[in-house]
């Protein structure tokens, strides 16, 4: 089990946030969880999902592979999914594995939550 911190966030134009904070190691025994939670999150409370990393010091490829998921699921809905405040060992795993550049990734979960509503108009 992977323990998931949800708050909701709105932003000065009104757009709901959705913040996830996982704890804990994202890995193949608790990806699939992360993935439920994230689809569950877009397709009923909010299309736009800020990920914060900071409590994940472990990531796998199927840790990886949630968050893509989670991204796909997103961009269908013409939300936004951006990830932020990667902890300092998971982000080796985001470098090598180039994903750094396929994330939207920001240091703090106030710039990821800032950056946010201004494509996202209408």
């Amino acid at each position: 089990m992977i323990h998931i911190e949800q708050k909701t966030h709105t932003t000065q134009d009104g757009t709901t946030v959705i913040v996830l904070t996982p704890k804990g190691r994202l890995d193949i025994t608790t990806a699939w969880q992360f993935r439920l939670k994230l689809q569950e999150c877009i397709s009923k409370l909010s299309r736009h999902v800020v990920v914060n990393l900071g409590q994940v010091g472990f990531i796998d490829s199927s840790g990886l592979t949630s968050l893509v998921a989670g991204m796909r699921d997103a961009d269908k809905v013409k939300g936004s999914f951006r990830i932020c405040n990667v902890h300092p060992e998971a982000r080796l795993v985001f470098e090598v594995t180039m994903m750094d550049s396929v994330f939207e990734i920001f240091e703090t979960e106030e710039e990821a939550l800032e950056g946010v509503p201004r494509s996202m108009v209408g």
